[in-house]
């Protein structure tokens, strides 16, 4: 069974990967990465098949090149500068970077090894092949869209009783169905209901003249930990440095539990409490995390009313209405909703990362604050690492 292109623009990626790669691209071109994929979910298994078209899929991706009407849409952005621009005119997935197995079990093995400004753009497309071949291959794909369709008339109609007070932006590219149903949820959302701000989609946010939203992900901070001179548990400190001197306060929301919250807390403070516009919940407890972030907002004299709590932990359209309706007169709220909206369906939704695990040679690992979310191929590691943050915590506490 052979399939469309999946991927048809160097657009259809989230945006914090452009954010992040400009960065790495004024800063940290010295900078080599491995990415491993996961897959999380039990009883998953990919056939032989679906490995051959995996791959086919990387081999057409690794021919697009970005068409000048997508460069001009991205000088558009604001904060993204032409410079950067004019290295992404020149730039294009490279296949050698990318290693595709197989187990005979069925395990599906893909990494990603090369200079990280260039390897790290591999993911989200990666993902999305991953996702579209394993729905079209192991299931009727037709039957999944019609219960998918089913779902979203009825989140639609939700929005539109008055059910559902929130405003959200679409983060579902990574996990979603397949290109062209991602492409009906951002448009119907957008188009039929007024809570949908915008989408991580960057080619969808071009497409449908939406705002395309993100900032950075945990690889951004995780990159730090394979810089020599940079202390482990002080590496929320160095990308949030690097990152306010790259954007000047623009494009400002911090992800605070990269190497737990706490540890982060530490290094938030008034300065960069007045440079960032708000944080984003990645890992724990919503309700906990965000009485935290408001007691410290308190702790520095700001009215976290004037601040953003952006939710994108594996949301659901009910939970993020109950997280809307605690927080909604504390402080600004908004929601990033991503296999809810691009995946909801009939059958299970898989659960896959492609995470960052060495640079330059040494380990790097994500705690969190939900140990099942941490991910390391080095325990080693892992735990000298949470003995560093531990440390700290317990010495400048």
């Amino acid at each position: 069974m052979k399939l469309e292109p999946i991927v048809v623009s160097l657009l259809d990626t989230d945006l914090y990967k452009f954010n992040m790669d400009q960065v790495i691209f004024h800063k940290h071109t010295d900078l080599c990465g491995q990415y491993y994929f996961k897959c999380r979910n039990a009883n998953v298994v990919f056939t032989p098949e679906m490995a051959a078209e995996i791959s086919a899929q990387i081999d057409h991706l690794c021919t697009l090149r970005f068409r000048k009407e997508e460069l001009d849409y991205l000088r558009s952005i604001r904060f993204i500068k032409n410079d950067y621009v004019e290295f992404l005119r020149l730039w294009h997935p490279i296949r050698d970077y990318v290693t595709v197995t197989l187990s005979p079990a069925g395990e599906l093995s893909v990494v990603v090894d090369g200079p990280l400004f260039s390897a790290m753009q591999f993911e989200i497309y990666l993902l999305e092949i991953i996702n579209e071949v394993y729905f079209r291959m192991a299931y009727d794909y037709d039957t999944l869209v019609q219960s998918a369709e089913e779902r979203l008339n009825q989140k639609i109609a939700d929005f539109n009783s008055g059910k559902y007070t929130f405003q959200f932006a679409e983060f579902g590219c990574r996990r979603r169905l397949s290109r062209a149903w991602e492409d009906v949820v951002v448009r119907r959302l957008a188009q039929e209901t007024k809570n949908c701000v915008g989408t991580s989609n960057v080619y969808l946010a071009m497409k449908y003249h939406l705002t395309p939203i993100g900032t950075y992900a945990h690889e951004f901070v995780q990159m730090y930990q394979g810089i020599d001179s940079i202390p482990l548990a002080y590496t929320n400190h160095y990308a949030m440095k690097d990152w306010y001197d790259e954007y000047q306060g623009d494009n400002g929301t911090a992800l605070t539990d990269t190497i737990t919250t706490d540890l982060f807390l530490m290094d938030f403070n008034r300065s960069m409490v007045n440079n960032y516009s708000g944080v984003r919940h990645d890992s724990g407890d919503p309700y906990e995390w965000g009485e935290k972030i408001i007691a410290h907002y308190n702790k520095y004299g700001v009215d976290p009313r004037t601040k953003l709590l952006l939710f994108s932990d594996s949301l659901d359209f009910d939970r993020a209405q109950k997280l809307y309706d605690y927080f909604c007169d504390k402080t600004k709220v908004s929601f990033g909703i991503g296999t809810f909206c691009s995946n909801d369906t009939s059958a299970e939704a898989l659960n896959i990362v492609i995470k960052l695990q060495y640079v330059n040679g040494r380990p790097v690992a994500k705690l969190s604050d939900a140990p099942g979310k941490a991910m390391c191929r080095d325990a080693d590691y892992l735990e000298y690492l949470k003995r560093s943050v531990d440390f700290r915590l317990q010495r400048e506490k």
